[in-house]
């Protein structure tokens, strides 16, 4: 199937400063996180018969409103998410999807995937042996899964079940395409794995706060991205304390054995 992958200049925090729209199949194509206004999306409407986003951060949903009116296509999101999905793009969708859903293009079927984690509604759209990921997967370097919306066990489950789906090629938003994908998901499974170890271990040796346990756990420069860092480990506190590994109350982490 064909996957057309357009780099859109947009204001987003990921390194590339970039975020990719994909256009898939040859006629009555679907548009995937349409960012921005850009020339190359905008010589692809005519071809377009529907749009779709994998989830609702500014840096995907720009261009939604703006290429659903050029095109007269067929707008779709989450089911159970409308209101979130009318607040983002300022459009109401015209059908909803749940996992499995097939959206239909001119050379075959994109189905749903759900892959929840980085954001509640994410989603991954599979296109023949590909698969689009959003911001589930990077080729190097790792994801942001920040608390409240992030959510750690649901992005980890999400990464095994793609590395199960065993696609030929992941389509991330950011950054270039994924030729590896198992090994990627296995890298980024075992990177948040590692992050929790130095998460716990923080917590154990008595730090209590965030921003204790954030100096505790990571041994790199976090100039410009603490934030972020920071809503992170607030995902790890938060999976930790579901297991009943560790207490922690929102602001205050503590062993799991304290009394």
């Amino acid at each position: 199937m064909r996957i057309e992958r357009i780099p859109v200049d947009v204001p987003t925090r990921a390194p590339t400063g970039q975020t990719a729209a994909h256009v898939v199949g040859h006629e009555d194509a679907l548009l995937v996180d349409p960012a921005a206004s850009d020339a190359p999306i905008d010589a692809e409407l005519d071809r377009v018969a529907h749009v779709a986003v994998t989830h609702h951060h500014t840096d995907h949903v720009g261009r939604v409103a703006a290429s659903a009116d050029a095109t007269d296509a067929t707008v779709w999101c989450r089911y159970g998410r409308e209101a979130a999905f009318e607040d983002a793009t300022g459009i109401r969708p015209d059908r909803t999807f749940r996992d499995g859903t097939e959206i239909p293009v001119g050379d075959g079927a994109v189905r749903v995937r759900e892959t929840p984690g980085h954001a509640v509604e994410h989603v991954a759209f599979e296109a023949g042996d590909a698969l689009l990921v959003g911001d589930l997967a990077v080729a190097e370097g790792s994801v942001v899964v920040g608390a409240p919306e992030g959510d750690m066990r649901a992005y980890l489950t999400s990464l095994r079940r793609v590395r199960a789906m065993a696609s030929e090629r992941l389509y991330p938003a950011h950054g270039p395409v994924i030729d590896a994908p198992g090994a990627t998901c296995e890298r980024l499974i075992r990177h948040r794995l590692d992050r929790e170890v130095r998460v716990l271990a923080a917590v154990e040796a008595g730090n209590r706060s965030v921003a204790e346990i954030l100096d505790a756990a990571y041994e790199k420069d976090l100039a410009g991205v603490r934030d972020l860092a920071g809503m992170t480990v607030r995902a790890h506190l938060d999976k930790l304390h579901h297991e009943g590994r560790i207490e922690w109350d929102g602001s205050r982490a503590g062993s799991a054995t304290e009394k």
